[in-house]
């Protein structure tokens, strides 16, 4: 992009030295001059200079750049990730949003599987939803390496021209799919909350938070295709599995193929954390700012042991260092599904939103009853949380005493009961 000033129709006016909010314009010898370095290209100067035409906006394509003929892109591709031999669960929750989007379009849901002897699990993607399973097998391909992926990734993208590819946010996802999207030279929307498709123009309407989360942002790539996006785990519902159904598995041997691989992998190494972590969590009480202190999560930790729940945190509580970042939830932590999910002093900014909201049973305790955590709560009680909690747990212990051996993990009437039980 670039701009200049056409200087016989230039009168020296000065109407765009008042428009530019930079500073970026004089003018000498009645003709205006645009410094480069200040200028943002805003267009605010051209507006102001209607009356003369005297400065001219040049939006220029980058070099190379070729209008794409979205006529020849169709289907909706989900990259299936593997790990340890098993598909990871994010890429069942893309396989559903994929088929729910792919029917709208009238256009297949098709999985992209590369890896070292994973033709066992071609099946499961089929099962899921794919209608066709691109399987990429190589022994280069076992672990993910991010030259390799990236070039078996695109080149089955440049080759089959998919209009729609889904990622996982996973940290294999945010590392592949910007690559992949820059070799394409097309666009990425990373960590959408919502994925739909426009009715009018076809094309993928990808929400995500921006400005630090302050507000939801529609973002679309109508010039361009493929149009890709990831999706954090657990914003998606899993898919329905069914056996019966049938697809086509297309295998690709790259064997003998020669691929760039600048890395090596020399050791994985496990996790040795105890905790089996909280996205797979089935009941999670998390805590916030209302606390008040980092000795009073030992209120919220109690209540997890009795009730067999995960400990998780807000942003805010674990920047005031009084718990550990592994387990924040929000938009910069992670996002989870469980089936209750109790917010304890817990205001309910949108960053922490995004990362719950679609928990099954949302109970909110929070002695501010404005606080916007109410609104996507499903049982509210206002108060101390420094009463509640712990009343709370006093009644899941007289549960326990009272017959049940183990902690409360049942089904949703308990866990609605549970919340409610103060």
């Amino acid at each position: 992009m670039s701009i200049r000033v056409i200087e016989e129709k230039c009168s020296g006016c000065k109407l765009c030295v008042r428009a530019c909010p930079f500073g970026a314009i004089t003018v000498t010898k009645k003709s205006a001059h645009i410094d480069i370095t200040k200028c943002s290209f805003c267009g605010a100067c051209v507006e102001a200079c209607k009356k003369f035409n005297a400065i001219e906006l040049i939006r220029e394509d980058a070099a190379g750049f070729v209008e794409v003929d979205k006529s020849k892109y169709k289907g909706v591709w989900v990259f299936a990730e593997q790990k340890c031999g098993r598909i990871v669960n994010v890429t069942f929750e893309l396989l559903g949003k994929a088929r729910q989007l792919a029917d709208k379009l009238a256009e297949p849901v098709c999985a992209i599987l590369p890896g070292n002897k994973a033709g066992g699990l071609a099946r499961e993607l089929i099962c899921s939803g794919a209608d066709k399973v691109y399987l990429a097998e190589s022994s280069r391909l076992g672990a993910f390496i991010e030259d390799t992926f990236t070039e078996v990734v695109t080149g089955l993208i440049q080759e089959h021209k998919p209009n729609i590819v889904l990622f996982g946010a996973t940290a294999v996802g945010r590392s592949l799919a910007p690559r992949v999207a820059s070799r394409l030279e097309t666009g990425l929307t990373a960590d959408c909350t919502g994925l739909e498709i426009d009715p009018k123009t076809g094309d993928l309407l990808q929400t995500r938070p921006a400005f630090g989360g302050n507000l939801m942002a529609t973002i679309i790539c109508p010039n361009r295709r493929p149009q890709i996006a990831s999706v954090r785990p657990k914003v998606f519902k899993d898919v329905h599995r069914n056996d019966l159904r049938t697809g086509k598995i297309i295998r690709y041997d790259y064997k003998n193929h020669t691929l760039t691989q600048k890395a090596q992998l020399l050791a994985v190494v496990k996790d040795s954390a105890k905790s089996a972590g909280i996205e797979d969590a089935r009941i999670i009480v998390a805590g916030g700012l209302g606390l008040g202190s980092a000795g009073n999560f030992k209120l919220i930790e109690k209540l997890a042991q009795v009730m067999g729940a995960e400990v998780a945190a807000s942003r805010r509580a674990v920047e005031a260092g009084w718990f550990c970042q592994t387990h924040q939830i929000g938009q910069t932590g992670k996002t989870v599904r469980p089936k209750l999910y109790i917010a304890c002093g817990i205001s309910g900014a949108i960053q922490h939103l995004v990362g719950m909201q679609s928990s099954e049973i949302i109970a909110a305790v929070n002695k501010d009853a404005k606080a916007p955590i109410f609104n996507v709560a499903d049982f509210g009680i206002v108060g101390d949380v420094l009463e509640v909690v712990p009343a709370l747990t006093r009644e899941v212990e007289k549960m326990r005493t009272a017959g049940q051996a183990e902690p409360v993990t049942t089904d949703i009437e308990s866990e609605q009961q549970l919340a409610l039980s103060n």
